[in-house]
């Protein structure tokens, strides 16, 4: 009896060990997967390709003032994707962004010239226009029930004729006039256009201001109620209504950050070169989609970051001037976009599978 009793502990005893093991190479694994689950993890990984890969065949690539005018393009690209991406994690689209960008531009060069008045109240008048055609788009989508491709695409076309139209019928031309001899045009240069030397090198403000939004939309999104809202209407609008969230508000509010961000960038690219022509923006939309898309934004909703655009729009940047420093055809970049954009889908959707894969 004795004998039978010592037994059960010597044949228990190596089984406990194998479920450790076991255990360890799950945990393991489920690092790697959550690793994969991060939306930013293919474009990080893309971003550090193209630039070893530029640093290697552009001799010029290599220096300060280089990578300084990489960023400052990043940059401009950059501020409006974070909303952009914003608002597509949330479900909807914005076709609108890059003439809203030259729309706000227009407006504060106007207002700040036809009435002789000091350029901050043309910025003001300018925010204010910007954020109601986000409002607009925003109410216009919930209200009708129309797909927000639809919606934006109306506004585009729209605010496309009305620039144009509108410079013509007061300035007589198709371009704003200089306001750079106007009331407060040094302080406001010094807010959205100005530079400033680090180890000899110049660099642009918008560097900063564009450092600082991702920051603040990261913060956003992973530690406030109001990014769950945002994944929560992007991931399932019905279900996200159903516990409570403020579908509606959410919506219309993420179009008007994208109105705030075309106006930040319409004031760069204006005291940036004290006039505006009004035929310019188009195009630019498919831009900050792309750098979303690229950044790791899903176009369904529901899911990616705010850091992903910020390597997305670097990549950009980089692409466009590297073109350039390695002596190419710069008629070569779209084609470089595309290939770009497809390679970052499909690689975002390896990731999908590979961290869903039990």
């Amino acid at each position: 009896m004795t004998m039978s009793q010592q037994a059960v502990p010597a044949v228990t005893s190596p089984p406990a060990s194998g479920p450790k093991e076991r255990d360890g190479r799950t945990a393991q694994r489920s690092l790697v997967l959550r690793l994969l689950s991060r939306p930013e993890v293919g474009v990080f990984l893309g971003a550090v390709a193209v630039f070893v890969f530029f640093f290697a065949v552009a001799p010029t690539f290599r220096s300060g003032s280089a990578m300084a005018t990489v960023l400052y393009q990043s940059s401009t690209i950059g501020i409006m994707a974070l909303p952009v991406a914003l608002l597509m994690i949330g479900g909807e689209f914005d076709l609108s962004a890059g003439v809203a960008v030259l729309s706000s531009a227009l407006t504060a060069s106007m207002v700040s010239y036809q009435l002789t008045m000091n350029v901050w109240v043309g910025v003001i008048v300018a925010l204010v226009v910007s954020l109601a055609i986000g409002a607009f788009n925003g109410w216009m989508m919930v209200r009708t029930g129309l797909p927000s491709f639809l919606v934006t695409l109306g506004t585009f076309l729209g605010l496309q004729g009305v620039n144009l139209a509108v410079t013509k019928l007061i300035t007589g031309n198709v371009a704003t006039d200089d306001i750079s001899d106007m009331d407060g045009f040094d302080q406001a240069k010094a807010v959205f256009s100005s530079s400033f030397t680090v180890g000899g090198v110049q660099v642009k403000v918008t560097v900063l201001w564009w450092l600082f939004f991702a920051a603040l939309a990261t913060w956003v999104l992973l530690r406030t109620k109001y990014g769950n809202w945002i994944f929560a209407v992007g991931g399932n609008s019905d279900s996200a209504r159903a516990v409570g969230v403020p579908v509606k508000f959410t919506k219309i509010s993420l179009f008007m950050l994208v109105g705030f961000g075309a106006w930040f960038v319409g004031m760069h690219q204006l005291f940036a070169f004290n006039t505006v022509q009004s035929g310019e923006g188009v195009g630019q939309e498919l831009i900050f989609i792309a750098a979303a898309v690229i950044g790791g934004c899903l176009l369904t909703g529901g899911y990616g970051s705010a850091i992903g655009p910020v390597f997305g729009a670097f990549m950009f940047g980089m692409v466009s001037q590297g073109i350039v420093y390695a002596g190419w055809n710069p008629d070569w970049f779209k084609a470089f976009l595309g290939v770009m954009l497809l390679g970052a889908t499909l690689i975002n959707l390896w990731i999908q599978k590979s961290a869903t894969r039990r």
